[in-house]
Parts: C-alpha cells; sequence; structure tokens
C-alpha cells in the first residue's frame, strides 16, 4: 500500500469513529443537567416551602422563563455547529424568553402597587442569585464548549456566547428552585445578569477554545 493510500485509510477510518455531531449534543446535555443537578444539591438545594410554592404563579413562571431560554438556547448552538445549516429560524426563537419576561413584568407593575415595587426588584436572596447561576452553569458551559468542538461553528465567539446562554437558562432552572424572590421584577434584573455574565464567559472561552 502507497503512503498516500494509508493516509487516506487513516482519515476514512477516523472520520468513521468520530461522535456524530447529534450524539455528542445529547451526550452534551446530559451530562450538564446531571453536572448542574449535583453542584446544585450539593450547595444550596431547593427552599424549605417548595411543596406550597409550587402552586403559586409567580414561581411557576420563573421555570418557564428559564426552561424556554435552555430549549432555545439549545437548538440555535446545534445550528451554530452545523455546518450548512439555517440558523436565522433558532435565532428568531431566542426571541422568546425575554419577550415572555417583558410580559411578566409588565403584568406585574399593573398588579403589585408602585410602592412596592423597588422592593420586589430587590428582593432578598440577589447576592445568593448572582453567586449561584454562575456557579451552577460553569460546570455545563465547559460541557457545551466541548461538544462545539464536534461541529463546525463558523463563529465560535457567538456560539459561545449562546453556549453561556444555554448554561444560564439551565443553572437558572435549577437555581430557581431555591429562590425565595418570585417577583418577575427580581428575575428580569438579577437572573438576566447573572445569565449575562456566563454568556460573557462562554463568548470568551469559544475565542479562546473552539476550534474545527
Amino acid at each position: 500500500m502507497r503512503t498516500d493510500d494509508l493516509i487516506k485509510a487513516l482519515d476514512a477510518d477516523a472520520r468513521n469513529k468520530a461522535m456524530p455531531l447529534r450524539s455528542a449534543w445529547r451526550m452534551a446535555a446530559g451530562a450538564a443537567v446531571v453536572i448542574a443537578a449535583v453542584v446544585f444539591w450539593l450547595t444550596i438545594g431547593p427552599r424549605h416551602d417548595i411543596a406550597t410554592a409550587m402552586h403559586t404563579m409567580r414561581f411557576l413562571a420563573k421555570f418557564v422563563f428559564t426552561i424556554v431560554l435552555a430549549v432555545s438556547a439549545f437548538a440555535l448552538i446545534q445550528a451554530l455547529s452545523t455546518p450548512g445549516a439555517s440558523t436565522g429560524k433558532a435565532a428568531t426563537g431566542m426571541i422568546a424568553a425575554p419577550l415572555l419576561v417583558v410580559v411578566a413584568v409588565i403584568l406585574e407593575l399593573f398588579v403589585v402597587p408602585e410602592a412596592q415595587w423597588g422592593t420586589r426588584l430587590v428582593g432578598t436572596n440577589m447576592p445568593v442569585c448572582m453567586i449561584f447561576i454562575p456557579l451552577i452553569g460553569i460546570g455545563p458551559l465547559a460541557i457545551f464548549l466541548w461538544a462545539l468542538n464536534h461541529g463546525a461553528p463558523t463563529r465560535p465567539v457567538l456560539a459561545g456566547t449562546v453556549a453561556g446562554l444555554l448554561a444560564g437558562g439551565l443553572s437558572a432552572t435549577f437555581y430557581a428552585a431555591h429562590c425565595v424572590d418570585d417577583s418577575p421584577l427580581f428575575v428580569a434584573t438579577w437572573y438576566t445578569i447573572a445569565i449575562v455574565i456566563l454568556a460573557a464567559l462562554g463568548g470568551l472561552g469559544g475565542r479562546l477554545f473552539v476550534r474545527w
């Protein structure tokens, strides 16, 4: 066998053994959920009155926002990592979570007296929120950056930023089970800032570590 033929055969064999992109993302998603869950349970865990809180609309609304963010970011990051894939529809889907928060905030402002707006916004749990959403999300972010290297993202910084939003949506979903501040004003402010921190870290990680 000639050297050129051997190189081609080795290249074809390596390609056949490479993990398919869809499988890489499924594995990444599963591993990220497990890591986030472990960190959450070992650090803060759910709030003591969660059984009661689950029957209130404000508590449940937090999960609608965080889950919609995670799902839409997951769709977009898969598109960004797939060669030739269209990202327009997935990118449009990213509007859903912020729009839901805006609607919830407007409803809150109508329902709650103006004198209470500042109290609802500041809440009682802000420092914990700002620490634990990034803390719970840093492991998943690393997993998602790893998964990006199994694809071919032509815009690594953007892809990394979306990976941060995905990690933020996932970590905020877990953190919401602990947080006693259920006001949309609090969520729109502090959850958003904490998630943006992960997005910024993701953009930096995409620039430094995402290669194909």
